[in-house]
């Protein structure tokens, strides 16, 4: 019997966290400053940003929304809210290290989640186009080339483009099978044998490493000590899927509430875990788009544009909403249908890359991102 799936179910079905670590070490051109983290959550299927940070007292709005509106939420500013799964986060805006750049979104319209995935880790237009991750080439311009380690296979396009990042961590004292081998070499077909070799070295000598966990509470509390070294990772990534909520997504709870508990519980285990070093972290969100404004007839969204990014650590600059904010009229709107988005969120990227990696942000502008006309917001949003 053939088994068929379509993408739709493929995205339900892969809704798992998963933990990658790179950039072991300090380069040694780095300053004599503090170590300083950048961790990456990607939201997978579309995150809705006015699900996540709900705009205020639009009556027209509402009424598009109407059996999906939040019954309760968390004030922030004058403007928005923000939904009430996102406790950590509010305890995080409560103490200035936690804000928002909301109508954002990578430069994509095209609707597919394969293809807006691959966009918003490669940092490109066109998808499948480039073979390299914009965090993997702002690391390798930062002098973070080697002993990366990730907990799942395949390794994201995301961090791609570094030397010797591994792709692989066992979760248990067993040896991986043949078929994870062949994965691994598949992975590296790219790279010479030594470094294949050095690679698998890397995976028999680390095999009692006991990361035999997939609760995001678990995984949040490893990243976080290791991050907290001064010879551990400066850069960790996270995936979390589950967005692609075309039909019952919920309010208050449901399964867009729930995708954002799973957030939540990254940003909870990270500070509890990272102590005073959570002062020298940036914690991003990336997602390919957001949703549309008018929910369905099965009391979902479709896929949409403008979305918003979501940041925290004491890297923030102070808790706050940043936005040009486009409207929600009809005429105010992407395609009549969407949140507009009014900033390139590869601009945060960059001056978030700019800010933990103590790079100018023209090199990362021009050697990252190919010269693209992006915004420095690094003085706005972070410590610099």
């Amino acid at each position: 019997m053939k088994l068929e799936i379509n993408r739709r179910d493929f995205l339900k079905t892969t809704a798992v966290t998963s933990l990658y670590f790179a950039g072991f070490g300090l380069p040694s051109f780095a300053s004599t400053g503090p170590k300083k983290n950048l961790v990456i959550i990607m939201l997978e299927g579309g995150m809705d940003g006015l699900c996540a940070i709900p705009v205020k007292g639009d009556k027209k709005f509402e009424k598009l929304r109407s059996k999906i509106n939040l019954d309760k939420t968390f004030s922030l500013t004058s403007d928005f809210d923000l939904h009430p799964a996102l406790q950590t986060f509010k305890i995080l805006w409560d103490k200035n290290l936690a804000s928002a750049v909301h109508a954002t979104s990578i430069p994509y319209t095209g609707r597919s989640h394969f293809d807006g995935q691959n966009l918003m880790q490669s940092g490109g237009k066109i998808p499948y186009s480039i073979k390299t991750g914009w965090l993997g080439r702002g690391m390798k311009l930062a002098g973070l080339t080697g002993n990366g380690l990730a907990l799942s296979l395949p390794m994201p396009l995301l961090i791609r483009g570094v030397p010797m990042n591994d792709n692989y961590f066992p979760v248990g004292k067993a040896m991986p099978a043949k078929d994870i081998l062949e994965l691994i070499n598949n992975e590296f077909d790219s790279h010479s044998e030594t470094h294949l070799s050095e690679t698998l070295k890397v995976i028999r000598s680390r095999k009692d490493g006991g990361y035999g966990y997939t609760e995001n509470s678990a995984l949040s509390l490893k990243a976080g000590k290791q991050l907290a070294k001064i010879d551990g990772p400066r850069v960790a990534v996270f995936e979390v899927g589950g967005f692609d909520t075309h039909a019952a997504q919920g309010a208050t709870d449901g399964a867009h509430a729930d995708c954002l508990k799973e957030y939540d519980r990254i940003l909870k285990g990270l500070e509890a875990s990272m102590g005073n070093e959570f002062e020298n972290t940036l914690v991003l969100t990336l997602t390919e788009f957001g949703r549309t404004i008018k929910q369905n007839s099965s009391n979902g969204t479709e896929h949409g544009y403008g979305t918003a990014v979501l940041m925290s650590g004491g890297l923030i600059k102070k808790s706050d909403i940043y936005t040009d904010w486009p409207g929600l009229k009809k005429k105010e709107l992407f395609e009549g249908r969407d949140l507009n988005s009014t900033i390139d969120a590869r601009s945060i990227y960059a001056s978030a890359m700019a800010t933990v990696f103590d790079i100018d942000f023209k090199r990362i502008q021009k050697e990252v991102f190919w010269g693209e006309k992006l915004q420095n917001l690094s003085d706005k949003l972070f410590k610099t």
